[in-house]
């Protein structure tokens, strides 16, 4: 269990850094610090996602509290205000914050009364329950809770003029209708009192905004005001919902959110895991939504990361293998590829779907190698031929598309049969930074970890085929020609692989760790030795504890930090900013040329950076440069994804070098998962 005392929840500096994150599974969510104040844009008791999975639209920000009791008022809220000043400041009576499970659980100390608060969503609906507990008191205490509210796209910021909502009451509380066409929303409660209100509270100051070079104050609404009298040892919730009758029973709302986490724990096969893993577990689920597709209403798809990206093809494919195989889901699994296999088009995945619902975008060449990836990694902890032979079709157009050339110059060059892609002003590769019309890091041409995927796939199609009763010579032929073209990207003189062959400007030889995957996947075109030269060089010039450096130092072009506008941010992502997912690889790669005693020891940093930045996840990027400090999305699905899949490949590697010393082990493919989770 994460925890904090009042030495952290006091300290504005610290708790105000620490964020909180609960999700719905439909791309819905609520956000917010330890403290209190909000520092994003993104900050809010109800993200509803009105057209699963995006459409995600800031309704409800936040409830400005204030208990009284024996005579004192005591506000629990925070605001930080245009101009700096911080008022009120309710974490100084914060005594304890907690996470149970994805739960965040606050204790108010106020003279000899404490008083509980905790906040969750409904799983599959937009709907978030938040409970008061008068734990302990000697008299009784009058809760005021004055609800602001929003109606604006979760990337939005509100400056309301004259804006009028309408406010109505009904049953157990408020009806808000921000405007004709709006939907409507609610706030209920199970007993307070509700009265409504329409009063702008301005200028709101975001100061984590204000670090990303974006408009940095916002308007929000006060909408209505909840009063009630607890006694000791009774709760007040608040209901806060898309739905006009939501369950207002919080404590039956509370079991089934519980019982849902047990659910994931007990699949997953990791219950006698340490806490950080099983955290982890539930951190995985919050990326798992619903996407429809036509031919699948409860299609599966994952989000990439909270709080600001929707579901996208790479994203979900690198990730699939870690919150779904490594959790014991792979109905999910199934799910999310046949979802995905309905989107592939002239032999490319989807690399984005826009928020507002537009069509998808197709600008990527290594989503659809990673859904062949994802496709393996199922089927080898499955077995599950139905679905292989249901995809095998779509496998082979993908093949075809790539061979004979598609979007972008994607296209296998004659000469080497190695895969070459890019044009001037398009990002395709992982390393997409694009601001403007700048391309930060364009790869045009032959990228190592592209090719790597390509005669990764080739061979795993050849072995698709051959577990199928199709011929597999065409793709075993084309995978040899291609490992032995591989042999171009070493560069002796380095000691390591080149990063792109063939670029507009020649080879280029910068130490990035995208050579990784020539060794981490299943099939490698590297011979051992080169295989350790790799790792070694990743493992001297790009490890740090949170993940590896996207290039290394001592390059020119390298920054160690990540900040500022989005020109100076974009400019950093992949100059040197840390990745946390890489972890994943280079704990593959690593087991692949090192005994695994060391390997568990790579993710331990990790697994203690759960209490800080997104509590209970791994964060989507660090600075370059020590101290290493967390920055972008708080939560990154493969970011949660790669450490369990590391965690897993480390525990199953040990598990049978331990089985071999009795006598009863078996060779062990490092990529593939543990065999128990075909359960």
């Amino acid at each position: 269990m994460i925890e904090f005392g009042r030495d952290l929840c006091a300290a504005l500096n610290v708790s105000g850094r620490k964020e909180w994150l609960v999700t719905n599974g439909l791309g819905g969510f609520a956000s917010g610090t330890v403290a209190g104040p909000m520092t994003r844009r993104y900050h809010g008791l109800l993200v509803a996602a009105l057209k699963p999975p995006v459409g995600r639209t800031l309704l409800v920000s936040k409830l400005e509290e204030t208990a009284f009791y024996d005579g004192m008022a005591y506000p629990l809220a925070a605001n930080r205000w245009a101009g700096g000043t911080v008022d009120p400041s309710g974490f100084l009576h914060l005594d304890r914050f907690r996470l149970e499970g994805t739960t965040p659980v606050w204790t108010f100390s106020l003279a000899d009364a404490l008083l509980e608060k905790r906040l969750w969503m409904q799983q599959g609906a937009n709907t978030t329950y938040v409970r008061y507990d008068l734990i302990r008191a000697s008299g009784p205490l009058t809760l005021t809770l004055k609800a602001l509210v929003n109606y604006r796209d979760y990337h939005g910021s509100t400056h309301a003029g004259d804006w009028r909502m309408q406010v109505d009451p009904v049953e157990h509380g408020l009806r808000v209708t921000a405007f004709d066409g709006a939907t409507p929303f609610f706030l209920l409660s199970d007993r307070a009192e509700a009265t409504p209100e329409h009063a702008w509270y301005r200028d709101f100051f975001l100061d984590v905004e204000a670090y990303r070079g974006l408009d940095a104050t916002e308007d929000h609404l006060h909408a209505g005001t909840f009063t009630v009298t607890l006694e000791p040892g009774t709760s007040l919730t608040l209901v806060a919902s898309t739905e006009a009758a939501p369950l207002l029973d919080s404590t039956a709302a509370s079991l089934e959110r519980e019982a849902h986490a047990h659910r994931l724990v007990a699949a997953s096969g990791l219950a006698e895991a340490p806490a950080a893993v099983r955290q982890l577990v539930l951190a995985a689920d919050q990326f798992v939504v619903h996407r429809a597709t036509p031919v699948d209403p409860e299609g599966r798809t994952l989000i990439a990361g909270y709080p600001w990206f929707s579901d996208w093809g790479r994203d979900t494919m690198i990730a699939l293998p870690g919150l779904t195989l490594a959790t014991g889901r792979p109905g999910v699994a199934a799910s999310i590829l046949r979802t995905f296999a309905h989107f592939i088009d002239k032999g490319m995945l989807p690399n984005r779907f826009p928020d507002a619902g537009e069509a998808p975008e197709y600008n990527t060449v290594d989503a659809t190698l990673w859904y062949v990836e994802a496709v393996r990694s199922y089927h080898a902890a499955t077995g599950d031929d139905g679905l292989l032979a249901d995809l095998f079709p779509i496998l082979e157009g993908v093949i075809a598309w790539h061979q004979r050339g598609t979007r972008y110059d994607i296209h296998v060059d004659p000469h080497d049969h190695l895969l070459y892609a890019g044009e001037p002003g398009v990002q395709l590769t992982w390393m997409d930074a694009k601001v403007g019309d700048w391309v930060v890091t364009p790869r045009i041409g032959k990228p190592v970890e592209i090719n790597a995927l390509w005669y990764h796939a080739l061979c795993a199609m050849a072995d698709f085929a051959t577990l199928l009763g199709r011929p597999d010579a065409v793709y075993a032929e084309e995978a040899g020609r291609v490992r032995e073209s591989f042999a171009r990207f070493w560069n002796a003189e380095a000691g390591y692989c080149y990063d792109v062959l063939d670029t507009p400007d020649g080879d280029d030889p910068s130490l990035r760790p995208n050579q990784l995957f020539a060794v981490s996947l299943l099939h490698t075109p590297l011979d051992a030795s080169r295989q350790k030269a790799v790792v070694d060089a990743c493992a001297r010039r790009l490890l740090t504890p949170h993940g590896l450096r996207s290039l290394a130092p001592e390059d020119p072009a390298y920054q160690g930090h990540y900040g500022g506008d989005p020109w100076h941010r974009d400019g950093a992502y992949h100059q040197g900013t840390v990745w946390s997912w890489l972890i994943g690889p280079f704990v593959a790669a690593h087991l692949r040329v090192y005994p695994a005693a060391q390997a568990r020891s790579f993710l331990l940093p990790l697994l203690r950076h759960l209490a800080d930045h997104g509590l209970g996840s791994v964060s989507e990027i660090f600075d370059g440069d020590a101290p290493f400090t967390p920055r972008g999305c708080f939560a990154q699905a493969w970011g949660v994804a790669e450490v369990l899949r590391a965690w897993s490949l480390v525990s199953r590697e040990t598990d049978l070098h331990d089985a071999m010393l009795r006598g009863d082990g078996a060779p062990f493919e490092a990529s593939y998962p543990a065999p128990d989770l075909k359960a």
